[in-house]
């Protein structure tokens, strides 16, 4: 009976290791092929997107050169960086934002109350990622204008590569829920990845608040 016994033992234990190579294989798979981020949506560039550059187009919209006091409106500090789908950073990236002013004028000829525009609100910057990734803009909380919810547009581009325009939305306003640029982002994970939580910021500046903004390129 011995070798019988011995027979079952062996054929028992070519089982068992059979079924851990089986459950170790996915693990190793995923280790060699690391999960990809979800590319940040795209987005309509909007009727306001600059015909002409601000002289100034720094990275500081609350200062203007040449204006004796900043803008308007609750300075906001966004900073982010610019990844890749494996999370790696897009050094150099072109990184463009624009917006309306605290009292919800765009810097545009069409926009509507252009007289009422606040000429202390750049209104456009521009910034390139560093070696890491990384970009920030001294800017204002976006407020809300007929039919929209408070956002940013960002216009993020990559020499020989491509383009890539999307917005910035804060989290909790309660015009979210019906904004239809943002109701559009079908994809729930996409639709998160643009609403951003803005917090105190008084380590930074008085008053002020911030928010990180991370995009990811469909790269």
């Amino acid at each position: 009976m011995a070798p019988i016994v011995l027979r079952r033992s062996l054929l028992r234990r070519s089982v068992l290791l059979s079924a851990g190579a089986t459950l170790l294989a996915p693990r190793a798979a995923l280790q060699a092929s690391p999960a990809r981020l979800t590319p940040t949506p795209g987005q309509t560039e909007g009727p306001y997107y600059p015909v002409a550059f601000p002289a100034d187009s720094d990275a500081d919209l609350v200062r203007v050169t040449g204006q004796a006091a900043q803008a308007t409106g609750q300075v906001a500090h966004i900073q982010g960086r610019i990844l890749n789908r494996r999370g790696e950073p897009v050094a150099g990236a072109l990184v463009e934002i624009w917006q309306c002013d605290a009292n919800g004028i765009y810097d545009h000829p069409n926009a509507p109350g252009g007289q009422r525009r606040d000429r202390s609100f750049q209104g456009y910057g521009r910034n390139a990622a560093d070696a890491a990734g990384r970009y920030g803009f001294r800017t204002l909380r976006p407020v809300p204008y007929s039919g929209r919810t408070p956002h940013i547009h960002f216009k993020i581009a990559v020499a020989g590569v491509g383009r890539l325009t999307t917005q910035m939305y804060v989290a909790g306003e309660p015009q979210n829920a019906r904004d239809p640029v943002l109701a559009a982002i079908r994809d729930r994970t996409q639709r998160d990845s643009v609403i951003v939580a803005l917090t105190t910021a008084d380590d930074v500046e008085l008053g002020a608040v911030k928010g990180t903004f991370d995009i990811v390129l469909a790269l």
